[in-house]
């Protein structure tokens, strides 16, 4: 474990409301780092996945860098723009 690791949970550890809101951040987080990913495994740009989905280049990077209250639909048809389909967990 690194430092900022260390750091992250002691915070956890000492503030009850960090700890909620840095793992809800970090889920939106992780959500638009593997949405990108998967446009970029599939060599396309976020203009070419805007036109597949009638939408703005402004609207895939939104999508891409603040995951927070997207749609569950908006998910699916970004999935399937790049190739992918979207599986959820509930656990």
């Amino acid at each position: 474990m690194d430092d900022l690791d260390k750091y992250i949970e002691k915070r956890k550890k000492e503030i009850p409301t960090f700890a909620k809101n840095f793992d809800k951040g970090y889920e939106q987080f992780k959500i638009g780092v593997l949405l990108k990913q998967a446009r970029e495994e599939a060599g396309l740009t976020q203009e070419q996945v805007a036109k597949k989905l009638c939408t703005q280049k402004s609207a895939i990077s939104r999508i891409e860098n603040h995951a927070e209250d997207i749609r569950l639909s908006t998910l699916e048809n970004f999935a399937e723009a790049v190739g992918k389909h979207l599986r959820l967990e509930v656990a």
